[in-house]
């Protein structure tokens, strides 16, 4: 019999003997016509124009504010800005469409003015949302915490938006999704859930797909350690992998501290990340991500000649 891991391997598989035309390595993303290289793992840097997002010092409300944490972001070396205007902390208020549209729009028009060029994503789960941004401010890539499950328009949008798509796993809906942490095999259970959107978003023409399993969302502190000790088991998809943990509350929970005080945690996560196959790290500090980056990156080359 098939244990539970080997279940999600077995459905992986079949997703990519029906998807014959993905490549065995998808080491590239087209964003906006240009060819993003993975052959090092990126960093995406936040840009939240949110009152309450959970770390106070991320929150920019002003024209200026923006402008800085841009040029602060590009300058420390951040591949790609998520900019994000409806926050999903435990117990926060989700905004309305028009709230989060307005707030995308001060936060976009900003951000262009700055770095006309730069590599943006929308964190967002709504489908006239993500369009908004991408056809009137050039953003390149779509990130959904909901994986397509809070707006049913969302999959056949990107598929014509053909941006890459980030697809993270959660349960439940929108107000329950922090309340329900069920799970038989929590890295199982996503890799399953994951597979069986891949399949459906191949079936629709979505060619750049990048996973994120969910750390922080619909998890415990302690599933979301077993999350990340079981990692590697991802890079069955053959697609890029995208980890955010930066200062959340397994790390500050775990230590007994602030938000405000988990950026060495953060950084002990995201090499662990990296060594178990992390493609794209989404932080708030970008310094200390690339730095992580190299570092990992100088290890790889002595492990390779070995």
């Amino acid at each position: 019999m098939l244990s539970k891991r080997n279940t999600s391997v077995f459905l992986i598989t079949f997703v990519a003997i029906k998807c014959d035309e993905v490549p065995m390595k998808w080491n590239t993303l087209n964003i906006n016509g240009l060819l993003l290289t993975l052959e090092r793992p990126l960093v995406m840097g936040i840009l939240n124009v949110t009152p309450n997002s959970f770390y106070e010092a991320s929150r920019k409300q002003t024209e200026s504010e923006v402008a800085a944490e841009v040029e602060r972001l590009l300058s420390e070396g951040a591949d790609i800005i998520d900019v994000g205007a409806c926050s999903t902390r435990p117990d926060a208020a989700i905004v309305s469409k028009e709230e989060e549209t307005e707030r995308l729009r001060f936060g976009l028009q900003a951000l262009r003015k700055v770095a006309p060029q730069a590599l943006v994503s929308v964190d967002t789960f709504r489908a006239d949302v993500a369009c908004m941004c991408v056809e009137e401010y050039g953003v390149g890539m779509v990130n959904d915490i909901s994986g397509g499950t809070f707006d049913k328009d969302m999959f056949a949008t990107v598929a014509k938006l053909r941006t890459p798509y980030i697809l993270m796993y959660i349960q439940g809906e929108v107000e329950s999704m922090h309340r329900q942490h069920t799970y038989a095999d929590v890295t199982a259970d996503t890799i399953k859930a994951l597979a069986a959107k891949v399949f459906e978003l191949r079936g629709m023409g979505v060619h750049d797909i990048i996973l994120d399993p969910g750390f922080g969302f619909s998890k415990t502190v302690e599933q979301n350690y077993e999350l990340m000790a079981h990692l590697a088991d991802f890079q069955v998809f053959e697609l890029p992998l995208l980890v955010g943990i930066s200062r959340k509350s397994m790390i500050w929970r775990q230590l007994d501290i602030r938000p405000e005080e988990a950026l060495n945690g953060t950084t002990a996560l995201h090499m662990a990340a990296l060594e178990r196959g992390a493609d794209i790290l989404r932080v708030h500090d970008v310094k200390q991500a690339v730095e992580a980056v190299r570092i990992y990156e100088e290890l790889t080359k002595y492990q390779s000649t070995k």
